[in-house]
């Protein structure tokens, strides 16, 4: 079975066997390490999940990201702060202009609220955008007429992150980089290379076929061991690839 924690730890230890070394993105931005894995997770529900991935990845010494929405389905105080005093990042999964209905000005002032009472749970120097598929709204436009980096933040992965040099791979969809079912998910890269499964990249790893520098996005939500859980999400996930499916193609 893929997508469950066991499977995760699974290629935890394949990035580590292969002789990678672990960032945030923060430290990945001021001082890229040569070898290196950024871990991103996008905090969209079950903040309980997001948890489980960042104490095993502190059982296994390794940092990583954590972005949570300004919603309740993601914000939980207690869980930032433990994930945070693990030795993870946190950072702020905006997506202010849907929640706005397009309102760039309110947009704007929302951001900065919510950035300031993240803050206030832990440091916050990087940010990233919340795809909200549904929405026809792109998020990623409040930068056309702000500056994200007057407010103290040094990045955005969509912005700051040259993929042609840092291989990028999501699980959105639940599957890997898979354009049929990403609205907004996706980056401008000259890297080829396709997976289906997580045990093809478990494989690629041990084969050492990857390149030196990667950015995984997960959703921890879509990972579990919970056999009920698992299908209950597995089914859901189904449904809303449908509607993306559709969506990409109208918006085409």
């Amino acid at each position: 079975m893929d997508f469950t924690v066991k499977k995760y730890k699974n290629l935890l230890d394949s990035m580590k066997n292969a002789g990678y070394e672990f960032q945030t993105y923060h430290k990945f931005i001021i001082q890229p390490k040569n070898k290196v894995i950024i871990l991103r997770h996008d905090v969209d529900l079950n903040p309980e999940n997001s948890l489980c991935f960042a104490e095993l990845q502190a059982e296994l010494g390794i940092e990583g990201v954590y972005y949570f929405r300004a919603v309740k389905e993601s914000w939980n105080e207690e869980i930032i702060k433990k994930i945070s005093a693990l030795g993870h990042e946190i950072g702020y999964h905006y997506e202010n202009i849907t929640t706005t209905n397009g309102n760039v000005d309110l947009a704007f002032k929302d951001f900065t609220k919510n950035l300031d009472l993240l803050r206030k749970l832990a440091p916050v120097s990087t940010i990233c955008m919340h795809g909200s598929p549904m929405s026809k709204y792109d998020s990623k436009d409040l930068w056309k007429t702000n500056d994200y980096k007057a407010l103290g933040i040094i990045a955005e992965p969509y912005f700051d992150t040259d993929f042609n040099k840092v291989f990028y791979l999501t699980d959105t969809g639940r599957t890997w980089n898979s354009e049929k079912f990403s609205v907004r998910d996706k980056v401008s890269t000259t890297f080829t290379q396709k997976f289906s499964e997580t045990d093809e990249i478990i494989k690629a790893f041990e084969q050492n076929k990857l390149p030196n520098q990667i950015m995984f996005t997960f959703h921890p939500q879509r990972w579990n061991d919970n056999l009920m859980k698992w299908f209950i999400e597995l089914n859901s996930q189904n449904v809303k690839n449908i509607v993306k499916r559709i969506l990409i193609k109208i918006r085409k």
